[in-house]
């Protein structure tokens, strides 16, 4: 029917409906997955779980597509977590009796423009020194973790100044604080990506960065920028991750993230070959990871399955987002090519 094919050719149907399948899954094979109860005013379940537990990777994948739209990649998200979890953790640190080293905001502003830098630093190898998106990237997150170990002294650094707690911690409306501020930043960043021409540079430099530079498009300009907000995303991140569980580990924080927030791109509908990129499609991939994720931990299998599992879905998706090998599957079946 042509409403049907109308409907399954937009970009965020299929996440929606691998979000519905995965939930509708627990429903029937997971005890109480739906459970919710209030106590204190607040919210508890395992649906709030999966909004408070989904808010990091939330806030990498909203800077992560912008990045993966120009046609690049920043893998160094995770180590930027860990710098940011490890700068703010050493400012305030704090004694038993709650007091800071120093003032909260100010941590929470420094560990932000320490991440913004580390951006700084993967934009100016990629468009500067022209260096491939991945290998620019693998120089932070191989030393960014080092960093954030030199930064915590390789140890744990625990924090006792409860209103810092508030980020990870804290509800509004019975819902995590961490979520209004995804939804913050998410609305900031469409406002300024769809109502100014911002979002239409970001996509040409994707689709051919030499016909968007004879445009009078700068586009060194653009990959600086759009890799100084992914840096700026994971010290908010960094800064959550921190809050919620009051330390920072510079080994284990934010480890693993930067393949979630990938996934979490990839399958809300903007392609690794770069061009036009969805916010919500990626915030909605990141609720399906944390949801096969949580899924998992359900069944009681182990956590290294999980890994698995998404590393499985990157291939699907990267083969299927690959032109000469659904080329390849059309000629099988004596089609010119499958759509996208």
């Amino acid at each position: 029917m042509a409403w049907w094919r109308s409907l399954t050719n937009k970009k965020l149907f299929w996440p929606l409906f691998a979000l519905a399948v995965l939930l509708i899954f627990n429903l029937f094979f997971t005890p109480h997955f739906f459970r919710m109860e209030m106590k204190e005013g607040h919210l508890y379940g395992n649906v709030i779980d999966i909004l408070k537990n989904g808010a990091p990777i939330m806030l990498l994948a909203i800077g992560l597509t912008l990045v993966i739209a120009t046609k690049g990649i920043d893998i160094s998200v995770g180590s930027v977590v860990a710098i940011s979890a490890g700068v703010v953790a050493m400012l305030i640190g704090g004694d038993l009796q709650g007091h800071p080293k120093y003032p909260i905001l100010m941590a929470m502003g420094a560990a932000i423009l320490v991440s913004i830098l580390a951006g700084m630093w993967n934009g100016m190898l990629v468009s500067r020194v022209r260096m491939q998106p991945i290998i620019a990237t693998l120089i932070l997150f191989v030393a960014g973790r080092g960093i954030a170990m030199v930064t915590t002294n390789a140890m744990v650094v625990w924090l006792y100044a409860k209103p810092f707690a508030l980020l990870g911690q804290g509800y509004i409306l019975g819902l995590p604080f961490s979520i209004y501020i995804v939804l913050i930043l998410v609305l900031l960043t469409a406002l300024v990506t769809r109502m100014t021409a911002l979002g239409l540079f970001i996509e040409a430099v994707g689709i051919n960065p030499t016909a968007s530079r004879f445009a009078g498009i700068n586009a060194k300009n653009i990959l600086f920028g759009v890799y100084a907000f992914s840096g700026f995303c994971a010290g908010i991140s960094g800064l959550v991750v921190c809050s919620t569980v009051m330390s920072a580990d510079g080994n284990n924080a934010g480890l693993g993230y930067e393949m979630d927030a990938i996934l979490a791109v990839v399958i809300g509908g903007t392609s690794m070959n770069g061009g036009k990129f969805y916010l919500l499609g990626s915030i909605v991939g990141a609720l399906i990871v944390q949801t096969l994720t949580t899924t998992i931990y359900a069944f009681n299998i182990p956590p290294e399955i999980s890994k698995v599992v998404k590393a499985l879905v990157v291939w699907a998706v990267c083969l299927l987002q690959s032109s000469s090998f659904r080329s390849m599957i059309a000629g099988a079946f004596g089609k010119k090519e499958l759509s996208a």
